[in-house]
């Protein structure tokens, strides 16, 4: 399962939220189940960045966004948003 969240920031707030996710980033992949995780950022809003990560199940994902990990680092987040996250759970159905 591919999990896409848009994050959209406040301009101000993005050299605190790059710190914030290098300071988490080993434990989010680290977190059981998941299998890869990426950082992307809009090419046109510097303040969009997106995590691409990819689960072995939407259960994985689940017991993550129950953890005190994800409670933490998102109590630390959210305040930094100047719109509200939108995310996408996926499947992918080819891969080339």
């Amino acid at each position: 399962m591919i999990r896409i969240v848009k994050l959209t920031l406040q301009e101000n707030r993005v050299d605190e939220f790059i710190s914030n996710f290098n300071k988490n980033k080993q434990a989010i992949r680290n977190f059981d189940g998941v299998k890869h995780l990426e950082l992307l950022n809009d090419k046109n809003n510097p303040n969009i960045y997106f995590t691409y990560s990819k689960w072995e199940s939407e259960q994985h994902l689940e017991n993550y966004r129950n953890s005190d990990l994800f409670k933490g680092i998102w109590k630390v987040t959210k305040p930094m948003f100047s719109s509200k996250a939108e995310a996408w759970s996926v499947d992918c159905l080819e891969k080339l």
